[in-house]
């Protein structure tokens, strides 16, 4: 429910990469471009991680990009053999891989003598596209339609995302307390099922956690209100506290 009645931005997310599947590599940018939609008011609705497969690729994409208002992509589009993804983003959308001019231009300028052919596949860029500029290694990435495709390393993806992010249309963005105690969670699930049923507007989540070998519970609850957060809130202690426990109040 919505309040407000303004629309309600929507996002995915698709970490590309065999690496990251194997556990050779940890990914990080879920979590940073999970927390910057959210200041913006954009809702992340999912994320997936999938290889390095054109039709996987293909597939995500266009099954995403008709469910959300933006799709962004990480991975896959450095210069060796593997990083496909310029190219399945192209068959995705029913449009050829060229070698963009302005893209061409950047990397020439900036590797000068040493813009090698494998170094030229990162200025292919599908056609109709719009460049996101790279600020920190140059070779940029992409924007086609609702989709927005991004480098794997994480510093370069930060630096990109946070130089075009601002033009993103979104709404409000989602407010969060936690409140935690030293109780199990199913000894609250009446009181808490009780309390999200006066409240239906807040994101209400209970997740467990053992801490020196005693269960404990954090509950979450998010909404664009503060004040329908406050009320929640207090409406949770006392229900924390109605077991003989002393919660521990955390905003954000």
């Amino acid at each position: 429910m919505n309040d407000t009645k303004e629309p309600i931005y929507t996002a995915a997310i698709i970490i590309i990469g065999n690496e990251i599947l194997s556990a050779r590599t940890q990914d990080t940018n879920l979590n940073y471009l999970a927390a910057g939609l959210n200041a913006r008011g954009i809702r992340l609705g999912e994320a997936r991680v999938i290889p390095d497969r054109p039709n996987m690729i293909i597939s995500t994409v266009n099954e995403l990009r008709r469910r959300y208002d933006y799709v962004f992509t990480t991975g896959g589009i450095g210069p060796t053999h593997d990083d496909i993804t310029a190219k399945s983003i192209a068959r995705a959308f029913g449009t050829r891989l060229q070698c963009d001019e302005e893209a061409l231009r950047i990397l020439q300028e900036y590797y000068g003598d040493e813009l090698n052919d494998a170094r030229k596949r990162m200025a292919y860029i599908p056609e109709q596209a719009t460049l996101l500029d790279n600020p920190m290694s140059r070779a940029p990435g992409f924007q086609l339609a609702n989709v927005y495709v991004l480098p794997g390393v994480p510093r370069i993806m930060q630096a990109m995302f946070e130089g075009f992010s601002h033009r993103l249309a979104g709404g409000h963005p989602l407010l969060s307390h936690t409140v935690s105690a030293l109780i199990p969670e199913s000894q609250t699930a009446e009181g808490l099922a009780a309390i999200q049923a006066r409240y239906p507007q807040t994101e209400l989540g209970s997740y467990p956690y053992v801490r020196n070998r005693q269960f404990g519970t954090a509950f979450v609850i998010r909404s664009e209100d503060e004040s329908v957060i406050e009320n929640a809130v207090e409406e949770l202690v006392a229900l924390v506290r109605s077991f003989g426990m002393e919660p521990h109040i955390e905003k954000g």
